[in-house]
């Protein structure tokens, strides 16, 4: 999400059953969208106090990144890396888009997670996944399924299935390294 997309979350858009966040006020023409979330996450939202409608109460977007900028300067001095300091909120929806491409390299799938109304704005991210992964082969983990159980548990790990059964009843997944 981009930062005031994050900012504009209502609490009824958390769906603790579910894993997911609701976005139903996108920026920037994008389409609304439901976005998976760890459970982890999920607790950390439930735990904030509830003094408005919105889960980050009436924080305005100037002032997140303004914390955003002083959190990210005390540690990069912390680290002695100037260069985590020049992070911002909308590099790591950057990072996020180019790892989602290059772990499953469909420019349809990360435009609808990303909330693009067209294929031309989730181009950034193919171009950068082809700049930083150009040099590299398509390397993958593989992974031989003989049960629906060992299925389930490979696809939720990240494993996509690749082929039909063969004659000892094996199905093939891979993941990219």
């Amino acid at each position: 999400m981009r930062i005031g997309e994050c900012l504009s979350l209502k609490w009824t858009a958390s769906n603790e059953k579910a894993n997911t966040l609701t976005l139903n006020t996108p920026e920037k023409n994008s389409l609304p969208r439901i976005c998976k979330v760890s459970p982890k996450l999920i607790l950390i939202l439930q735990s904030l106090p509830k003094k408005n409608e919105r889960i980050f109460g009436a924080t305005k977007p100037k002032d997140a990144q303004s914390n955003f900028s002083r959190a990210r300067k005390k540690i990069a001095a912390k680290v002695g890396n100037p260069r985590l300091a020049k992070i911002h909120f909308h590099l790591l929806r950057h990072w996020f888009g180019t790892m989602e491409y290059h772990k499953k390299p469909d420019p349809d799938y990360v435009r609808r997670l990303l909330g693009h109304r067209s294929l031309q704005s989730t181009q950034i991210y193919i171009n950068m996944e082809q700049a930083l992964f150009s040099g590299s082969v398509n390397e993958y983990h593989v992974k031989v399924a003989s049960t629906v159980k060992q299925a389930k548990a490979l696809i939720e790990v990240g494993f996509e299935y690749v082929t039909g059964e063969y004659d000892d009843g094996g199905k093939i997944f891979r993941k990219r390294k």
